[in-house]
């Protein structure tokens, strides 16, 4: 019975040292160009966290969050795409942001191409905040933009 509770207790009380190391994530950001050997003019973060969030709408993503969720993904892709570089991960990440993109911009707002990059945010010895970009992809068009 002992060496049953010893597997079960690490899953019901999770240990704060279940990870190895963290590391830092990738942030995922976008831009829109007008042409395919356009250069990117301003970079916009993909799904940036709030700044502030009441109790309530803490308590509602606990219980509910399936679009965190699916940034959580998001976020593995880049991770993985920043360790070995695959056209799948490439792919969702680039389906998730335009399927953004359609949702939340209004029409007429997009250019054909969409571009991707990650980013790492670190501090140097100064404290500021250095970003470095460690990924960039080529434009892409985005689906439904070829006959505009």
């Amino acid at each position: 019975m002992l060496p049953l509770l010893n597997l079960l207790l690490p899953a019901l009380i999770p240990s704060w040292r279940f990870f190895k190391s963290v590391d830092p994530s990738p942030r995922v950001e976008w831009a829109m160009l007008a042409a395919a050997t356009g250069v990117a003019a301003q970079w916009h973060e993909f799904r940036a966290r709030p700044q502030y969030l009441t109790p309530w709408a803490m308590a509602c993503r606990m219980l509910w969050n399936p679009r965190w969720n699916e940034t959580l993904f998001v976020v593995s892709c880049a991770e993985r795409l920043t360790l070995t570089p695959s056209s799948h991960s490439q792919q969702e990440i680039l389906r998730r942001i335009s399927a953004e993109l359609e949702r939340t911009l209004p029409p007429g707002a997009c250019l054909p191409y969409l571009q991707f990059r990650l980013v790492f945010t670190d501090r140097n010895e100064d404290g500021r905040l250095v970003k470095a970009v460690t990924y960039q992809s080529d434009p892409f068009l985005i689906a439904g933009m070829a006959s505009a």
